[in-house]
């Protein structure tokens, strides 16, 4: 099931991720989800939010550079290994992993992953029977 995910570019400069807030908390979208990758000039901030088709237009209105990307997102225990296990099948079948970000709720975690192959990974996780998210549930996490 897959789910729509802004990559906001950001200048590293003081600021700019408040500018990025501020904007999506004045128009009433909400993020579920976020990670923020940087080099020396800029930054990267992958986010799931309430609303994405409305969020990349309204961030693009606002000068931001910004695109929508196909992501997947599953449910696994938060047990030590559980994630292990998902990724090691997936590394055996061929699917590379370009970018993952998770966070860990009571016994279970919520993963985002973008993965070379969309379907593969997704038939993959299907008949290792993990929990995949519909993308109107990763939205209001």
């Amino acid at each position: 099931m897959l789910a729509k995910q802004l990559s906001i570019f950001l200048e590293n400069k003081s600021g700019r991720l408040t500018e990025v807030t501020e904007c999506l908390g004045q128009n009433g979208i909400n993020l579920s989800a976020m990670s923020i990758a940087d080099n020396s000039d800029f930054g990267i901030l992958r986010c799931i939010v309430s609303e994405p088709e409305r969020a990349c237009s309204i961030l693009k209105e606002n000068h931001f550079a910004v695109k929508l990307t196909d992501v997947i997102g599953f449910v696994c225990p938060n047990t030590s290994g559980s994630l292990a296990v998902v990724l090691k099948k997936l590394s055996e079948e061929g699917v590379f992993i370009e970018y993952m970000y998770s966070f860990a709720n009571g016994d279970v975690a919520h993963v985002v992953i973008r993965p070379s192959d969309l379907e593969q990974c997704e038939r993959i996780l299907a008949d290792m029977k993990v929990e995949l998210m519909a993308a109107s549930d990763l939205y209001k996490l």
